[in-house]
């Protein structure tokens, strides 16, 4: 049965959140805005691109610059699950290790190309420039936190104190996420290389079946 204007105004905001079509849109609009810049970007070219009606996507977003904002907080909810590692254990320090990275490396190549333009909207958006300051610095203190723990129960001895070290170990996540998104190296051993020199900071002895 065809949605009527009024059963389009009565649907749920978990409804309108969970919709294929908003995911569509999401999609489509973090690849209009890769592809073009964020001046250039148009709503029309976004829908295009998702194949969605210009009516659909005032159903889930009121302007280009709303949906952009949605796709800032995308990116930071992805970086901050990279550090969930669900199924993995969390007294296994290697393991934690590898799950993260791997997590980490992956979300910052998915959404690579946005970067930069999150970056330059900040300067100028209020509401970009509180994401992206999230974006940037939630991961790295809920690193920190979990690192402090690793300090006191005695599992690790990083090189610095554990701030410096969330930071270290982002600065190279985000380099080698950035060769992966170019294809100059495989993700496989960007997560090899970048947890080995982990490892190294926090002073944890690598594992015999540790991947070399």
């Amino acid at each position: 049965m065809a949605r009527t204007p009024k059963t389009w105004a009565v649907r749920t905001a978990r409804d309108r959140t969970e919709a294929p079509a908003r995911a569509r849109l999401l999609d489509a609009a973090e690849t209009v805005f890769a592809r073009l810049g964020y001046g250039p970007a148009t709503v029309a070219g976004i829908t295009t691109e998702a194949e969605v009606s210009r009516a659909g996507f005032y159903v889930y977003f009121a302007s280009k610059e709303e949906v952009f904002r949605v796709l800032a907080v995308r990116v930071r909810d992805a970086f901050l699950a990279a550090q969930e590692v669900p199924g993995v254990d969390t007294d296994d320090v290697h393991a934690v290790a590898r799950a993260s990275v791997a997590a980490f490396v992956a979300a910052y190549a998915r959404h690579a190309a946005l970067m930069p333009l999150l970056e330059q909207q900040a300067r100028t958006d209020e509401d970009v420039r509180a994401l992206w300051q999230e974006i940037r610095e939630r991961p790295v203190h809920r690193h920190a936190r979990y690192i402090r723990r690793l300090v006191a129960e005695g599992r690790a001895r990083p090189v610095t104190e554990p701030l410096a070290v969330a930071r270290a170990v982002g600065a190279m996540s985000v380099e080698f996420a950035r060769q992966v998104a170019a294809r100059r190296i495989g993700h496989a051993a960007a997560v090899r290389d970048v947890t080995a020199m982990y490892l190294q900071l926090l002073q944890v002895a690598p594992r015999e079946d540790e991947p070399r």
